[in-house]
């Protein structure tokens, strides 16, 4: 789970509302496969993911959310993947700042693209 301090970083910065949307949800997968790797720095394989899904006490109310949450769980795994390779860190040792970080990067990037003139 995000805590509160999570959420507050998350929220302190001036990204527009659907990117930080979109880094709550990586956070938050951020977090639950933390949790799932129990201390290992190794990322949870998918069948581990569901394993740890089902002794989840609030997933227990609907088992059929269970395989999204994991399909969901290992898409999010790619792309922390990727930002803890540009952050120098291994996936699970990322921080909600290396994410606010590479949120705030990507949307410099897409204003910086936007705002060069068009080649000819």
């Amino acid at each position: 789970m995000l805590s509160e301090q999570d959420l507050q970083e998350l929220e302190s910065t001036l990204l527009p509302a659907l990117e930080r949307h979109h880094l709550r949800l990586l956070a938050h997968s951020l977090r639950c496969l933390q949790q799932a790797a129990q201390g290992s720095t190794a990322m949870p394989a998918q069948e581990g993911l569901m394993t740890w899904a089902q002794q989840q006490p609030n997933l227990a109310v609907d088992p059929t959310f269970i395989p999204v949450l994991v399909e969901q769980l290992a898409k999010a795994a790619v792309q922390l993947e990727a930002i803890g390779v540009d952050a120098g860190k291994a996936p699970l040792a990322l921080e909600i700042s290396d994410l606010v970080r590479w949120g705030q990067q990507q949307a410099d990037q897409r204003i910086g693209d936007t705002l060069k003139p068009p080649e000819h």
